[in-house]
């Protein structure tokens, strides 16, 4: 038996420009709408995963460790936080066993690791596994330029001294890669290299969590890409067969940045795959 649960680890905006790449604003506006400073609204939406005694964790937010300058950039809002979120649902961080990293930019992984001290750093979530893989390890932990304002070390260093870490392991002649977690694995290297993409089987449905391969429902036709992905090609043609693979698998997309839609389900039109309609999770 397999519960699911919407975790909001506190929210945040981030520049509609970035966040939409070559798409104009006065296009992106419509689903995402920007207030004065082109600031959009973002969630971090991520999801738990009960199963018998099993309590797996798909990221975790940005956390609350970072300098009042650092969060200065990114206006929080809303009152949720990943406490409060799992405490809702009748759990606390020690429940944990597993936390899965889709990728470990800061606002991915930061809830994973809290302050012990004025410059020191542990996991916060001490009874649980770390998932990640070594390919994007490597990536994050020797970051190119472009990136490296969003891997930080202090998310990063703590989850390895505190021997909480095990990776996994990509299949390579297979498209999703079969997890001990219990659900399946897309590795997809367009917004960052190897972000792992869950998809999930739940109640004879499938649910896939989009993390930043499809951040919102604004970024479901194909050229919607983020300015943040470091190989918008790829990703273009990641998007497709991904989308693809959603329709023709009856596969629900977990949206983890849209600020008001949880869940969405895509079809064909004339225009290509677009969003059909969105629910919640309870709903399925």
């Amino acid at each position: 038996h397999l519960n699911l649960y919407p975790i909001i680890a506190g929210n945040f905006m981030l520049d509609g420009g970035a966040m939409f790449g070559v798409v104009p604003r006065s296009i992106w506006q419509k689903t995402n709408p920007a207030d004065n400073n082109n600031m959009v609204k973002i969630a971090a939406r991520c999801l738990l995963i009960e199963q018998g005694d099993r309590l797996v964790l798909i990221d975790v937010g940005m956390g609350n460790k970072q300098s009042e300058k650092f969060f200065g950039y990114y206006y929080r809002w809303g009152e949720d936080t990943l406490e409060s979120s799992l405490k809702k649902h009748g759990f606390q961080p020690d429940d944990v066993t597993d936390v899965f990293l889709t990728h470990l930019h800061f606002d991915h992984c930061g809830g994973g690791t809290a302050r012990s001290g004025e410059n020191s750093y542990e996991t916060a979530f001490k009874n649980a596994k770390y998932w990640s893989n070594k390919d994007h390890w490597d990536w994050a932990t020797n970051p190119n330029k472009r990136e490296a304002a969003s891997f930080l070390k202090e998310n990063i260093d703590p989850i390895l001294g505190s021997g909480q870490l095990s990776f996994l392991e990509k299949d390579p002649n297979s498209y999703l890669t079969k997890s001990s977690l219990g659900f399946d694995v897309l590795f997809v290297d367009g917004h960052t290299e190897k972000q792992m993409i869950p998809v999930i089987d739940y109640r004879g449905q499938k649910i896939a969590f989009a993390a930043d391969l499809v951040p919102t429902t604004g970024h479901v036709p194909l050229p919607y890409i983020p300015g943040y992905d470091i190989r918008p090609l790829i990703s273009l043609k990641e998007k497709e067969l991904f989308l693809n693979f959603c329709k023709e698998n009856d596969v629900f997309l977990f949206f983890e940045h849209d600020a008001f839609e949880e869940v969405g389900v895509v079809h064909d039109t004339s225009r290509g795959i677009r969003l059909k309609n969105t629910l919640k999770l309870f709903e399925l």
